[in-house]
């Protein structure tokens, strides 16, 4: 029976699925924080002479690639996550998963090339936007996707995922912070950004590949095909000899539950998991909402010393949020607090408010507020409580959803709350326009 199933269940031998997960978790954020991390590359380009038409000087124009990166990422990342929520029945998860990589695979090489290609800027910006906008419709595909199948394993490979993704934002600050050092010219360091995302994408999708071949993941991901064998056998065994013999109907009589076996629908599912979707979406609509567009403006008060003053943002900023948000993210594995029955989950998710005025009332030499914080430090304090709570948080409501229904639609709920981490995002990045003109 599947009790006995259940208690015999295999190990995951060298944890090695869970450095897959992990890995798949670093690949489905790498898109978003690659192209952050590029800013200053595709700035510069979209600012080269004109030189192909026989004429020169700085191209005029502003481009706004900042602005327009970030809607054109959360706008196809929002619709098609809901799309994927919806008909993920339709298309089966190993085909989603790995087409996705593959085109993702495909969109990285396409921009590793053209670093090397001249283009006047108008034609780099529109071939960078449509990059950008198919490379966030691949990936809702692939994060949707991935939550559900990961929900489908224990809690603490949530975590792990999480984990992933939060070390995507790391490599992003890690890169940053060498394409301010470096004496390479811009376009050999362009060339390094694109080529790395290249292999790290061909290896996640090995990783996928081999998923299914081990033993712990096989186990896991075909549990509930055991468990609606074992509920037949059961149905069978308690049936009396009239239905054997063809009465069909008298097992209805019976109520014999014929749908139990059957996934239940979104809207049903949603209704057993809605406060941890609407947690998540207040997390990230809370972080998005300053971070970067508040966070990068913050200088620090040793101008005199040029070097310091060059790395700032990148350490203080970039990296303190990254490595923090993994520590994070990284926590739950040890600790779970709140619990998801206690109120004060809720009411913790609630208190990240009080982040958006501390960050705006930090040393930004422009600020239309007064500056009560204007020492690195407690620039440096404040950036890392905000990070690890983004990244707490945010794992717990991931892990905790998939426990508040039944395994069977455990796939149903990660690609909600999935939808519903980046509707966070959309609200907070729509958000940080106004917060920007208030500074």
């Amino acid at each position: 029976m599947w009790n006995e199933k259940k208690q015999s269940s295999p190990s995951d031998r060298g944890q090695i699925v869970a450095i897959i997960i992990f890995i798949l978790g670093l690949e489905s954020l790498l898109p978003w924080n690659f192209f952050i991390t590029a800013s200053q590359y595709f700035n510069m380009r979209l600012n080269e002479s004109v030189s192909s038409n026989g004429t020169s000087g700085p191209v005029q124009r502003k481009y706004n690639y900042d602005s327009w990166m970030v809607l054109l990422s959360q706008l196809p990342l929002l619709f098609f996550t809901l799309l994927n929520s919806l008909l993920y029945q339709w298309v089966k998860e190993r085909l989603r998963v790995a087409f996705s990589l593959v085109v993702i695979f495909l969109l990285f090489a396409l921009t590793a090339g053209l670093v090397q290609v001249d283009m006047q800027p108008d034609s780099f910006f529109s071939v960078t936007m449509a990059t950008i906008w198919f490379f966030n419709v691949f990936s809702a595909v692939l994060q949707g996707s991935l939550f559900g199948m990961v929900g489908l394993f224990p809690p603490r490979y949530s975590t792990v995922f999480m984990s992933g993704q939060g070390l995507a934002g790391i490599f992003a600050g890690v890169a940053m912070l060498c394409s301010i050092m470096s004496k390479s010219d811009p376009k050999s360091a362009a060339l390094g950004y694109f080529v790395t995302p290249c292999l790290v994408t061909l290896g996640a999708l090995l990783c996928y590949l081999l998923l299914p071949h081990l033993e712990f993941a096989h186990y896991y991901l075909n549990r509930n095909q055991a468990v609606k064998l074992d509920k037949s056998n059961k149905l069978l065994s308690n049936t009396d000899k009239t239905a054997l013999n063809g009465n069909v109907k008298d097992l209805e009589v019976r109520g014999v539950p014929e749908e139990s076996s059957e996934r239940s629908s979104v809207f049903a599912v949603f209704k057993k998991i809605w406060l941890m979707a609407l947690c998540v979406t207040f997390v990230f609509a809370v972080t998005l909402s300053v971070f970067p567009v508040i966070t990068v403006r913050v200088r620090t008060v040793y101008m005199k010393d040029a070097d310091w003053d060059k790395v700032f943002t990148c350490v203080c900023c970039i990296l303190v949020f990254n490595i923090m948000d993994l520590a994070g993210r990284s926590a739950p594995s040890l600790f779970q607090w709140p619990s998801k029955q206690s109120r004060l989950f809720p009411v913790a998710v609630l208190s990240r408010l009080v982040f958006i005025p501390l960050l705006m009332m930090c040393n930004i030499p422009t600020s239309k507020l007064t500056v009560l914080f204007r020492h690195d430090g407690a620039f440096v304090v404040i950036m890392a409580l905000f990070s690890f709570s983004n990244g707490y948080l945010a794992t717990l409501c991931m892990a905790y959803a998939p426990q508040l229904v039944r395994s069977r639609d455990c796939e149903t709920a990660g690609s909600l709350m999935t939808f519903f981490l980046v509707l966070g995002l959309a609200v907070g990045a729509s958000f940080s326009f106004l917060l920007g003109n208030l500074v």
